[in-house]
Order: structure tokens, then C-alpha cells, then sequence
């Protein structure tokens, strides 16, 4: 019998997170469309559009998806900080989503762990996300997966990271 930790952990074991190709465009517009209408959004991405924004020489965005056997099952879009007088950089966890039946399977913490790893990479000291004020559920994970509420604001999280 399978039960569902068993089937989350052949999940995460069965999934890579890898850097958005120009493959993935038309199934990753799927998934911003999805986050959108979870949102009640009315997405206005294109091709061009995210092609110009995550591809290329010079990306504004940093995409990553996660995939399972061919199919795109998520993606974080990166975005980068920084704190000039500081000296440090950071960045900001853009969108976060997971299609419904990747859902509850440790698949959204894999998914964060390598945007983490990305911005470490990156040499980033801090990474940001924040949602909806009324998503407890996110909140929660946010708090579960390292991140710390910002003071007097429970919708926007931040995680530490050693600066190399």
C-alpha cells in the first residue's frame, strides 16, 4: 500500500528543478496562466514576452522549473535585490506554483531549496517572497521552509544566507 509520504517521496524523488529552456515557453505560459487565475488575474504573458524577460543573453528574470518525466510540474521566476549601501545582494522569490496534483508532496519545498541554492550561488545574503495577507496555508510554508516573517508585515518572508 501506498501512502501519501511514500508517494511524496517517490514524487520528489522522480523531479529535477533545472533552468527554463526555450522548449518549456509554451508549457510554462500554462503555469503563469494557472497562477494568474488562482489569483483572479488576467495574465497578459506572451512568448515574446517571457522569452525576452527569462531568456536570452541578458535575462530580467531567473526561471526555474521543476520537471517530472517530461512535464513541467512548477516553477519559481527569480528576481534579483540588492541593499547598495549595504554592499550585499538579494533576491526576490517572483512567483512560486505548483500544478494542483503536485500539491502537498514536498514538491513546493524542493522547488524552494533550489531557488535558495540559485540565489546562493549568486551570492545573494537574503531571499524574499510574499503573498496574499489571507494565505495562511503560504505563510505556514514560508515559516516551515526557513524563511522568517518580516516585522509588523505576516505576508512578506525573508531567509538568510551565509554570504561567501
Amino acid at each position: 500500500m501506498t501512502t501519501r509520504r511514500n508517494h511524496a517521496e517517490l514524487m520528489a524523488t522522480d523531479v529535477h528543478v533545472r533552468p527554463l529552456r526555450d522548449a518549456d515557453v509554451p508549457a510554462l505560459i500554462h503555469l503563469i496562466n494557472g497562477l494568474a487565475s488562482h489569483h483572479g488575474d488576467l495574465p497578459r504573458v506572451s512568448h515574446s514576452s517571457l522569452a525576452r524577460d527569462a531568456l536570452g543573453p541578458h535575462p530580467w528574470l531567473s526561471v526555474l522549473v521543476l520537471e517530472r518525466e517530461g512535464s513541467l510540474l512548477g516553477y519559481s521566476a527569480l528576481c534579483p535585490r540588492a541593499q547598495l549601501h549595504f554592499g550585499i545582494r538579494g533576491m526576490d522569490i517572483h512567483h512560486l506554483f505548483l500544478v494542483e496534483e503536485a500539491r502537498g508532496l514536498g514538491l513546493g519545498r524542493v522547488l524552494i531549496d533550489a531557488s535558495v541554492s540559485f540565489a546562493a550561488e549568486k551570492h545573494c545574503a537574503f531571499v524574499v517572497v510574499s503573498t496574499n495577507p489571507d494565505n495562511a496555508d503560504a505563510q505556514s510554508f514560508y515559516l516551515a521552509c526557513g524563511f522568517e516573517a518580516f516585522p509588523n508585515d505576516a505576508s512578506r518572508f525573508r531567509k538568510r544566507l551565509p554570504v561567501t
